[in-house]
């Protein structure tokens, strides 16, 4: 039995109509899902206010409406509660409705541009390799312990993460390793939650679209680690100017990690190939199956947190030298006419940037690097132009095609992504609209031992134009045509 009163425990409250002593079946920020005796949250989103909806619920079965500004006309028998912040109240009430899930098991939330997915992925996949119970909310997958949930959001709503840390929790898991993304912290999604741990990787340019500005993008992540509490620990990127910046006001433990700045964990690229990377790790070598310098970011965040929650240090890197690469992240295949397809997330300029350093340290020179990259469509504009200039510069041909345009003209990203182009590189370009001719062109272009980067999409399987989605795989369809080529 779920009382009302007992799930606004914390819950800043400007004004009550009506009773709080009543007994609650769930709770809903979605009208269309309220039944009899249920909470509505009205929130004032980005699309949609939710106070539009209010009569609907109520007349849906609503018994309580948890609001902003409670409606002028009000019904006998509703409890109306009015709240200073709608989505703030949605967290604080989702943590009480699930019995504070994240306080019964270990959440480390990973945070930054670049290497959240991998990351907490790789985290998840050391943790059970370890033995350990474990889950994972990330943006291509859910997974409490073996059993997989296809993810929706990089970070889900607040009612969601609570859902998935309480089956995590009924289920015996032990930690759980979550993305926290920018939107997410901003929207107040991880509001109420205890995290045992936090993680910096890196800041740059992406999410404009959203937040105001970049000093506005740098300090909601910063919001993330003011919030800790003084039991956890708040592990940066020491590389990363804005690291330090994160640790400002936090009460948690401070750790940092570099490659090249002093930090309490440090790493060393001594080879870096495509199969792999040798590292010395806190004065240790080691062999990873990770490829590239973002992946020693990657591997040594891993470590580091492995260190904090006390894993053995001979356990975490016979365990790493394990790992494989996430799907869509630095994903390879090498086709029988050794042309080399690498298929990478990489969707904002500094992770670009990144792949193409990677490739071009592991080049000989004589072989050609063949880009295919787009932009999604109703997304950050303004990075474009520099995703042009990084492709064009960095590649010996690029292929400019959609990405998701969702409601936006392919043909009008492409020309954004075209004008930052310098024009000594303009020979290198060309435009192919439909993503799967540009990377079949790519496929015609290449020669023996050859490569290939097809930049933007990583683990996505769908292709969303004019609001609709179809099935579209960057790595199926590049092995699919490789193969067809060399029949």
């Amino acid at each position: 039995m779920i009382v009302l009163k007992d799930i606004l425990y914390k819950v800043t409250l400007e004004k009550v109509v009506g009773n709080t002593n009543v007994v609650i079946r769930d709770i809903h920020f979605d009208s269309r899902k309220v039944g009899l005796d249920d909470v509505f949250v009205a929130i004032n989103g980005t699309l949609s206010d939710g106070h539009e909806y209010i009569k609907k619920a109520v007349d849906k079965g609503a018994l309580a409406i948890i609001c902003e500004r409670i409606p002028s006309e009000t019904i006998n028998g509703i409890t109306y509660i009015q709240v200073l912040d709608s989505q703030s109240a949605l967290a604080i009430m989702s943590d009480n409705y699930y019995e504070k899930p994240s306080t019964q098991l270990k959440l480390i939330g990973v945070t930054g541009t670049n290497g959240k997915t991998t990351i907490a992925t790789l985290l998840y996949n050391l943790f059970t390799a370890a033995g350990y119970e474990a889950g994972l909310l990330s943006t291509v997958k859910v997974m409490v312990g073996k059993t997989k949930h296809t993810a929706t959001h990089t970070t889900p709503d607040s009612l969601t993460i609570n859902r998935y840390l309480r089956e995590m929790v009924a289920a015996g898991m032990t930690y759980c390793f979550m993305e926290v993304s920018s939107h997410g912290v901003h929207q107040k999604r991880t509001e109420g939650l205890h995290f045992t741990g936090g993680i910096f990787t890196n800041l740059s340019h992406d999410h404009l679209d959203y937040h105001k500005n970049f000093a506005e993008y740098r300090d909601v992540k910063k919001k993330f680690f003011d919030e800790l509490p003084k039991s956890a620990f708040a592990l940066v990127n020491a590389d990363d100017k804005n690291g330090i910046v994160m640790l400002q006001n936090t009460a948690a433990k401070k750790v940092t990690y570099a490659l090249k700045s002093m930090a309490d964990h440090k790493a060393q690229i001594l080879e870096n190939q495509l199969q792999g990377l040798l590292l010395k790790l806190d004065g240790q070598e080691l062999w990873v199956k990770l490829i590239g310098n973002f992946n020693a970011y990657n591997v040594l965040a891993i470590y580091a947190t492995a260190q904090l929650l006390g894993l053995e240090t001979i356990d975490t890197l016979q365990l790493l030298s394990t790992l494989e690469s996430v799907d869509g992240r630095f994903q390879y295949l090498i086709s029988e006419n050794k042309v080399t397809a690498v298929v990478d997330y990489a969707h904002t300029p500094d992770a670009l940037k990144n792949v193409l350093e990677t490739i071009n340290a592991i080049r000989t020179g004589n072989e050609q690097l063949i880009t295919v990259v787009g932009c999604g469509g109703d997304r950050d504009a303004t990075k474009r132009p520099k995703m042009g200039q990084i492709a064009a510069q960095l590649s010996t041909k690029v292929i400019f095609t959609s990405d998701n345009p969702r409601t936006e003209k392919p043909e009008d990203i492409i020309e954004q992504i075209e004008a930052g182009v310098a024009p000594i590189d303009y020979k290198k370009t060309l435009s192919v609209t439909d993503r799967k001719q540009a990377i079949k062109t790519a496929c015609q272009l290449a020669d023996e031992n050859d490569i290939i980067l097809i930049a933007g999409k990583g683990h996505e399987n769908y292709q969303e134009v004019h609001g609709e989605r179809t099935v579209f795989d960057d790595y199926k369809t590049v092995k699919q045509l490789l193969t067809a080529l060399n029949k």
